[in-house]
């Protein structure tokens, strides 16, 4: 199929295809005699791998490393999997500072709307603010 087509399909504009087909990403694209890009059905799979990966926070290197062998386009089954194990790990630990910083957050709401009865909105302030510092 021709960029457009895949373009179409994959839903990614044909710029960002031709990018990911320059960082090596894309294989096995062959060359029509005037000179259009054509692509197998496998590089329609392939951009759908790339799209979920990086919406699970893999970057473009982390990418390479999963995607198929460039020589023989089969998938490195050791090294798929440790990178997955990897990319769990970084999530719980995103997860476990982002439940800190919930619970940061909470506090200093929860230190805000316990104002004394009478206490101007700046002076709450300047008691939360030096709340914060210790």
């Amino acid at each position: 199929m021709k960029i457009g087509e895949l373009a179409q399909l994959s839903g990614l504009t044909a710029s960002r295809i031709r990018f990911y087909e320059a960082q090596g990403l894309i294989l096995q694209v062959e060359r029509s005699a005037n000179g259009y890009r054509r692509y197998s059905s496998q590089a329609l799979q392939t951009l759908q791998i790339i799209q979920c990966a990086q919406q699970a926070g893999f970057s473009l290197e982390e990418l390479k490393q999963l995607l198929p062998d460039t020589a023989t386009g089969a998938f490195k089954h050791d090294e798929l999997l440790a990178g997955l194990e990897r990319k769990i790990e970084q999530i719980e630990e995103m997860q476990r500072h982002l439940a800190h910083s919930k619970a940061q957050l909470r506090g200093w709401i929860d230190t805000i709307l316990d104002r004394p009865d009478g206490m101007s909105c700046n002076e709450n302030a300047e008691r939360v603010m030096t709340s914060f510092k210790h």
